[in-house]
């Protein structure tokens, strides 16, 4: 019944509540990864390039998800926890850092209401169980690989990787999938991607895209089974179309820009976790 009887239960409404807050707080340490994980990325490779070449370290200094302190990119100035609240921060200091004044990115406080929205409404429609909590880390990891991917065109082995076992492992106990479905799905979903990319490879001479692209439809595929693959695919490629023509119809983008699929795999993956039976059932009915 579409998920009316939430109403009518108080548990699921002070769970979907909580959820909603735990959410807003996880969104503000992903705004953290975000920033973060493709730094950290670049120093590792920096560093490891250095010693190859006999040279000193060009970072040695701590830097990871914890350390050091969040501070503005403008004055430096260190961001205390009252200024840390997800969203009511950023609307008490009108969109500017409390030292310098310069403006604050409105995408921060986007992702962690996002993130918010997304992880009440995993545990409303899943429920408060397994299923629900797992669905709720499966948007947590989407979202930061979505911004990720935009910012830089990459997908790191930190998020698809954990992302594929996490899948796999919630599906020994058919969470979403069985588990042989679950193996399969992983399988199938990185060759299919590996397959086009060597193709239109061998046909071009160009990458197509990249291979955290494989990594994450094949973590999509452990979630969710092989039988969800062909919807993924097709809803990805769909929006990718779709925003992609736009974007070049309005003179934001030219043909020749390559566009990150990640955030099309991951919208469609999002949307094939929690409709996907729905809309192949729907599909299916069609022909009968």
């Amino acid at each position: 019944m579409f998920d009316l009887i939430f109403f009518t239960q108080p548990d699921d409404i002070i769970s979907t509540v909580f959820f909603a807050v735990i959410g807003l707080l996880i969104g503000s340490f992903l705004n953290v990864v975000i920033f973060r994980l493709p730094k950290m990325m670049q120093r590792e490779s920096d560093n490891y390039v250095a010693s190859e070449s006999g040279k000193d370290l060009p970072h040695t200094d701590p830097y990871n998800l914890m350390v050091p302190r969040s501070s503005c990119p403008h004055c430096q100035h260190q961001i205390g926890a009252l200024e840390n609240i997800p969203v009511v921060s950023y609307l008490v200091l009108r969109g500017q850092c409390s030292a310098c004044k310069a403006p604050i990115s409105p995408r921060y406080p986007i992702v962690e209401a996002v993130t918010g929205v997304l992880s009440a409404y995993m545990i409303w429609h899943f429920g408060s169980g397994y299923m629900g909590l797992a669905a709720v880390v499966f948007c947590w990891f989407l979202i930061a690989m979505t911004m990720i991917d935009s910012d830089t065109q990459l997908l790191p082995d930190d998020l698809t990787l954990p992302l594929m076992w996490i899948g796999l492992g919630i599906n020994i106990y058919g969470i979403f999938a069985s588990l042989e479905s679950a193996v399969i799905g992983a399988i199938l979903g990185y060759l299919s991607l590996w397959s086009v990319y060597w193709l239109f490879k061998l046909l071009t001479g160009k990458e197509g895209m990249g291979y955290g692209d494989f990594k994450l439809l094949a973590a999509l595929g452990a979630w969710m089974g092989w039988s969800m693959l062909p919807l993924i695919i097709l809803l990805s490629s769909l929006v990718g179309a779709v925003i992609g023509l736009t974007m070049i119809v309005l003179g934001k983008m030219g043909f020749s820009k390559q566009i990150p699929f990640g955030p099309y795999l991951a919208g469609a993956g999002l949307i094939a976790l929690v409709y996907g039976h729905n809309i192949t059932a729907t599909y299916l009915g069609l022909f009968h």
